[in-house]
């Protein structure tokens, strides 16, 4: 079974995770997702003060390398055991999940068109757009309503690294996705993958 690779990227709260529910909520188990996020680096050896200060939006701080073996392993047909990133510790919990393979994957985050050995593993890329202060309004309702942050905190941490690292990192790889989307409710695009997928499952 050969899966296809579908990529989600866009800024925080651009709306990928919406858009992304809505192919999953369409598909149930036919579609398996996996969250870049969850492969930020542990640092376990690194006080929680200190974690609160890393710059998460640059391609650095991800385990890619590990990230892309398990995308490989579930093309294969292979499950995996995903990491699960813990926000309110800023560090990788102990746990991990397993993740299904299934004839439509989809690989959702941030930084997903950023690496090129990432990049050429999707079939199709999508890259998801919004206007910067819709990004930063649903980032701070959803840091303090599921991640345990503080507005104060959310407002230096978008300052100092998210948005100067969105403009470097993120925003130019809307050039390299087949399409981009104006919002997650976009529901021609959805249309248009819906049909793809439904094309590959019949066959």
């Amino acid at each position: 079974m050969k899966s296809l690779l579908i990529g989600v990227a866009g800024g925080t709260g651009s709306g990928k995770s919406t858009f992304t529910n809505r192919i999953k909520a369409a598909f149930g188990d036919k579609v398996s997702v996996i969250y870049y996020d969850n492969y930020y680096k542990a640092h376990d050896d690194i006080p929680f003060e200190v974690r609160k200060e890393i710059n998460y939006d640059h391609p650095d701080a991800f385990e890619t390398d590990l990230f892309i073996e398990h995308l490989r392993k579930l093309r294969a047909g292979e499950a995996i055991d995903c990491p699960v990133y813990d926000y309110t510790i800023h560090n990788r919990s102990k746990e991990t999940v397993r993740i299904e393979p299934a004839r439509v994957i989809i690989v959702e985050g941030i930084m997903v068109l950023q690496n090129k050995e990432l990049r050429d593993l999707l079939d199709i890329k999508i890259y998801v757009e919004a206007d910067a202060d819709e990004r930063i309004l649903r980032r701070v309702i959803r840091d303090v309503k599921e991640r345990g942050r503080d507005v104060e905190g959310i407002a230096k941490q978008y300052l100092t690294t998210v948005k100067p690292m969105h403009y470097i990192y993120v925003e130019p790889t809307k050039y390299m996705a087949d399409i981009v989307l104006n919002s997650g409710m976009n529901d021609v695009v959805f249309d248009v993958i819906k049909v793809k997928i439904e094309s590959l499952l019949n066959e």
